[in-house]
């Protein structure tokens, strides 16, 4: 009997094995938005990989983890990742 495999998904590969960041282990499980946020800008601003910006890279990341989820992601899971978005701002130094 053949066993059958698990299709590969590409977005999850992205981030465990980010070409740009080297992301904290489980750091979007986090219940801190502003942990979630210092956590993405020290990764950002340390890497030598990222092609953009800092602010853009970390951003970027949040934002494809937020939409990867989708759906599946319960309601306080994506309140708690909005914050760490303004969070992010914030941190940055950016208006909004």
């Amino acid at each position: 009997m053949t066993e059958k495999k698990k299709p590969e998904r590409w977005s999850g590969d992205v981030t465990r094995h980010s070409d740009a960041l080297d992301l904290e282990p489980d750091i979007f499980t986090s219940d801190d938005p502003h942990h979630i946020a210092e956590s993405l800008k020290h990764s950002a601003e340390t890497s030598t990989r990222r092609k953009a910006q800092p602010f853009r890279s970390a951003m970027s990341m949040l934002v494809f983890y937020i939409n990867r989820a989708g759906r599946s992601l319960s309601p306080q899971r994506r309140q708690v990742l909005d914050r760490a978005k303004k969070e992010l701002r914030r941190v940055f130094g950016r208006p909004g």
